[in-house]
């Protein structure tokens, strides 16, 4: 259906996606996430996630005609606007082609996820998007079976993310379960190593926690810049460090998670 005015209320799922701030607070409060492009639609709909409605520029209909036809089967409206309309809404050239509003799932309960699991990724406060779209990305490409944020960590489906992660966050389950206190619980509850990845004089190479061979094990990582919290240091049962070469001392946070959760994945 074509819409020629950006105001138009019925777009209002697409308002203004380049203010992070607004995002960050609107999304969750209304059940819903971007995503954009072809595979990530198509990824995000086999993942089980609703579609609330599609918006395309036209020389995308053509191409995408079995996402429209999707969208009219799950009485989702696809909204067809110009390049510039798009872009005045949005905040951004929409180059990909294609947004769709999605409809949040809830949350699998952290105790059910980690039942089920043998490898498993803890993000401590990660608050870039793009970070944490790549760690993501790299946990679905190296066999680690759920995800665990703290209160503080970025949204994995805000649309930088779900974009980074190429649609991987769908793949990987993740939960949030609240304060250390808790989560440090659940771990051991449920017979995990909690290992976490510092530059601690007492820690141990990514090598040696590999030759463990760990049953169960959880992989924790800190924040961009400042690392892991001494809270979690002191929840987690070892202390990991990736040697390195060279004079460098440490590794961006998503590199450094696709080192460790290679090095360490089951065999």
């Amino acid at each position: 259906m074509p819409v020629a005015d950006p105001a138009d209320p019925r777009l209002a799922d697409y308002t203004s996606l380049t203010d992070v701030a607004l995002r960050r607070r609107l999304e969750p409060e209304l059940g819903l996430f971007m995503a954009e492009g072809e595979k990530v639609i198509r990824r995000a709909l086999e993942a089980g996630y609703p579609m609330r409605s599609l918006l395309l520029t036209p020389r995308w209909v053509e191409p995408m005609a079995d996402l429209v036809a999707a969208a009219a089967a799950a009485g989702a409206p696809a909204w067809l606007v110009t390049e510039e309309t798009a872009e005045r809404l949005t905040g951004y050239h929409v180059h990909r082609g294609a947004l769709a509003a999605m409809a949040r799932l809830p949350l699998p309960d952290p105790a059910a996820l980690l039942a089920a699991a043998r490898r498993v990724a803890v993000f401590e406060d990660m608050v870039d998007h793009t970070n944490l779209g790549a760690a993501f990305r790299n946990a679905a490409a190296l066999g680690v079976d759920a995800v665990l944020l703290t209160p503080g960590c970025a949204d994995p489906l805000y649309r930088r993310a779900v974009k980074v992660s190429m649609g991987t966050v769908f793949k990987v389950p993740w939960a949030r379960p609240g304060p250390w206190k808790r989560t440090a619980e659940l771990l051991r509850g449920a017979g995990f190593t909690s290992a976490a990845l510092c530059l601690a004089e007492d820690s141990i190479t990514v090598d040696e926690l590999a030759d463990r061979n760990d049953e169960r094990l959880a992989l924790v990582f800190g924040t961009e810049g400042h690392g892991l919290s001494e809270r979690a240091l002191r929840a987690c049962d070892l202390r990991v460090r990736i040697p390195m070469a060279a004079g460098v001392d440490s590794l961006n946070v998503a590199a450094a998670s696709a080192v460790a959760f290679h090095v360490t994945r089951r065999r």
